[in-house]
């Protein structure tokens, strides 16, 4: 196979490190003509070829989350988290264009009226929380310190509020109950059909030029645009059901199929700490259930994820590293991007 004479592949000249914390539009016809030249020029065969099927799972690298200055960005300890581990993203892709079967992105998409957002809860004087720096326990919702912003059962629970008051005790109560991080509320961030929801340009581009040079179609996963509960993995929702035992949503079986039937899954993304965590967690206990030994097949690419890190107060470094230990100790591989697959997989 072409892998075996060629480890990795040089980066293709337009890939510009400087550009990947800007949004821009990707000249898509022009990369298309260039992809092609590539794969011949490297003799880089089509997917349909591939001994390895090697999945890429690129978790949540939106403008949102990624370009500094929107909405939710994750700077991590550095400060400039999400765009460094881009720019190694975009690298890895290039450099292991001939050996990555599929792409698989995931998209944050929200509305406006969610669970999470300020506009669905009120404090005592009718006043929306603040976004970003509030957490909503479940002490805070039996005291009715917060609660349901009556406003907003007209469009989301066809104007029950007091359904939704109680969904929303119970909500607080299942996170409580499951161990699972506390109500934070959110700035509104990937807007579906807004800038924040796309992808950063860069990474796009990249994954772009892999879908032509080895044809081979992006599987893109959406999640998170269910009102009555948070989506941090793209494989299961935080709750499931409603207080009355009715599901509202559910487990992502076909992706969580679909990951296990490759011979490797390689992880990135953001944030270390929440939606790349609460992902692997859920793969890890669907493993768990079929095979522990499948886990070894995971890699997980350390220098490409970051940590939710918005004050002192609010920092989630120590439990982001914690979670990626656990995952190490369940067999699954902690990497970096400047390894090689073809090294790693011995192929």
């Amino acid at each position: 196979m072409t892998t075996k004479t060629i480890p990795q592949l040089p980066i293709p000249n337009f890939f510009d490190s400087q550009k990947v914390g800007e949004v821009w539009r990707v000249p898509y016809q022009t990369r298309a003509s260039q992809a092609k030249a590539w794969a011949k020029e490297y003799q880089i065969q089509s997917v349909v070829a591939d001994c390895h099927r090697i999945c890429l799972l690129l978790i949540d690298v939106q403008n949102t989350f990624c370009i500094p200055g929107f909405e939710l960005f994750v700077g991590g300890k550095s400060g400039l988290g999400a765009v460094e581990d881009n720019v190694r993203i975009c690298e890895f892709i290039y450099r292991n264009l001939h050996v990555i079967t599929e792409i698989i992105p995931t998209m944050d998409t929200h509305r406006a009226m969610q669970i999470f957002h300020p506009i669905f809860w009120i404090n005592r004087a009718g006043e929306h929380p603040t976004p970003g720096t509030t957490i909503i326990s479940l002490e805070d919702v039996e005291e009715g310190r917060w609660k349901v912003n009556p406003e907003v059962a007209y469009t989301i629970a066809e104007g029950d509020n007091l359904a939704l008051e109680q969904h929303a005790l119970h909500y607080v109560k299942k996170l409580s109950d499951a161990g699972k991080f506390p109500l934070i509320i959110w700035p509104y961030h990937s807007m579906l059909g807004g800038i924040g929801h796309a992808l950063v340009s860069a990474v796009e581009e990249a994954i772009f030029f892999h879908a032509i040079a080895r044809n081979s179609q992006t599987h893109f996963q959406l999640k998170g645009d269910h009102p009555l509960t948070e989506n941090y993995s793209v494989l299961r929702p935080e709750v499931l059901e409603d207080n009355h035992g009715k599901a509202i949503a559910q487990k992502n079986s076909l992706l969580m199929e679909r990951l296990l039937n490759f011979d490797a899954v390689i992880i990135a993304g953001q944030a270390k700490s929440h939606c790349v965590a609460w992902t692997i967690d859920d793969l890890l206990t669907e493993i768990t259930i079929v095979d522990p030994n499948l886990a070894e097949k995971v890699y997980l690419l350390e220098d490409c994820t970051s940590p939710v890190v918005i004050s002192q107060e609010i920092d989630f470094t120590e439990q982001a590293n914690a979670a990626f230990q656990r995952f190490a100790n369940a067999g699954m591989n902690v990497v970096r991007s400047t390894d090689a697959i073809a090294d790693l997989l011995n192929l």
